[in-house]
């Protein structure tokens, strides 16, 4: 999938009207038949399975919450499938809406930044729920997941739930991250996607129960382990091209500790540095060539880099500094690319400075539990975004190292570090 795209002068893109706020439609039903239909070609080449649990407890005109585990795009088609003929609303990234606003609204997406505070959110899930009687689908993720595992949930989920007062109702999907992994440059494996639908919880039992008792819960609900799923069920991925881009995940050498030098092509991740080779299995597995394997699970590696990255904060070494390329999205029409400049992060949170110098825009670490990254982002390439409720930042690395999954890592310890901070 593409965005529209173009390029602009700085000062004139930061001129730019803030388009002015609309509430969420209700879908009609042709747009839900529309979205039904779709998605349905889409899961055509999957082998899907679903299975819904308990549903019955859910009154045909009666509006839920819909959380789901984000681990693909198909995740939306497959929601969109078993949620019909159900009206619902889709709580979107904003830059989905570039280009194509009016359908989004019609199909009844809410759009919204990701990991920026946003009260607009809520106000406009309430009138959802209250006013268009709708229910509303949620990847409280907010992200796709690197290494196949869960990542972090915001703290004001449990609280929402309260507020909303309808039913929590859970999609879990297993085998779209294995279908589609973020690393892979949107290259698709022959995998078996399945998914079910429970009735979680009713209105009165979110009723009685505290917000720390809700968010316990739904961190249960959202611990998952993709490759574990492979391995546990005996799926095998035959892809020659299952590692291509897995030094994204995987970017710092477990043997020779050397940063950026890994490389994923083919089966196998290498370092360039020390020339340790991995094997990726057909079952998910990751097998030394020669000599010791001191990881045999993606995941395990990666909470490795993980712990290593506090560290480093823990010591007051790490610091992050890249050129990159700088994008803006300031409304709906398009992103602009407005010029190049320099992304730094440290303990003091984000600073990008660009455009010559009449953009500077500093983020705490405090601003957010989690960071916007991807791979591969709409084909262009990997990405940082930083911003704030107005305008978001775009921020394509350059040069060949790997900086993007460090660098969300390295916003979850800090803001980790910070919240014991105001603990004690």
């Amino acid at each position: 999938m593409k965005i529209k795209t173009a390029r602009a002068i700085y000062e004139d893109v930061a001129a730019r009207p803030t388009p002015p706020h609309k509430k969420p439609l209700r879908p009609n039903i042709a747009f839900r038949t529309l979205l039904k239909v779709v998605s349905d070609a889409a899961l055509l080449p999957v082998k899907h399975s679903f299975k819904k649990i308990g549903m019955e407890n859910l009154r045909r005109d009666e509006p839920c919450m819909y959380l789901m585990n984000h681990s693909a795009f198909i995740d939306l088609e497959i929601a969109a499938s078993m949620i019909y003929p159900r009206p619902f609303n889709i709580v979107c990234t904003s830059d989905g809406f570039v280009g194509k606003n009016w359908l989004m609204r019609q199909i009844g997406c809410i759009p919204t930044q990701k990991f920026v505070p946003d009260l607009t959110l809520v106000r406009d899930m309430l009138y959802t729920v209250k006013t268009n009687r709708t229910s509303i689908l949620m990847f409280p993720e907010a992200s796709y997941s690197f290494d196949g595992t869960a990542t972090p949930l915001p703290d004001s989920l449990g609280l929402c739930l309260k507020k909303l007062g309808i039913p929590l109702v859970m999609i879990r999907t297993r085998g779209a991250f294995s279908q589609n992994p973020l690393y892979n440059n949107l290259q698709l494996r022959r995998v078996p996607v399945e998914a079910e639908m429970e009735y979680r919880l009713s209105a009165d039992e979110i009723a009685e129960m505290s917000v720390d008792e809700l968010n316990a819960l739904l961190r249960e609900e959202f611990s998952f382990d993709h490759f574990r799923w492979q391995q546990e069920n005996g799926v095998k991925i035959k892809e020659p091209f299952r590692a291509d881009g897995l030094n994204r995940v995987l970017y710092k050498c477990a043997h020779c500790l050397t940063e950026g030098e890994m490389h994923g092509a083919g089966t196998a991740i290498t370092c360039r540095r020390c020339g340790k080779t991995y094997e990726l299995t057909e079952d998910g597995y990751l097998c030394a060539t020669d000599g010791e394997t001191r990881f045999d699970h993606i995941p395990d590696w990666y909470r490795w880099e993980r712990d290593c990255v506090r560290n480093e904060i823990v010591r007051g070494e790490y610091a992050l500094h890249t050129e990159v390329e700088i994008a803006m999205l300031v409304d709906t029409k398009r992103i602009w690319f407005v010029g190049e400049g320099t992304l730094a992060h440290t303990a003091d949170g984000f600073h990008l400075v660009g455009c010559g110098g009449k953009l500077d825009y500093k983020q705490s670490p405090k601003a957010s539990y989690s960071l916007y990254a991807d791979y591969y982002w709409y084909e262009i390439g990997d990405v940082i975004s930083i911003g704030t409720p107005k305008v978001l930042y775009y921020c394509f690395p350059k040069g060949e190292k790997d900086v993007v999954a460090k660098t969300r890592l390295a916003t979850e310890e800090l803001y980790k570090i910070e919240r014991e901070k105001q603990r004690k």
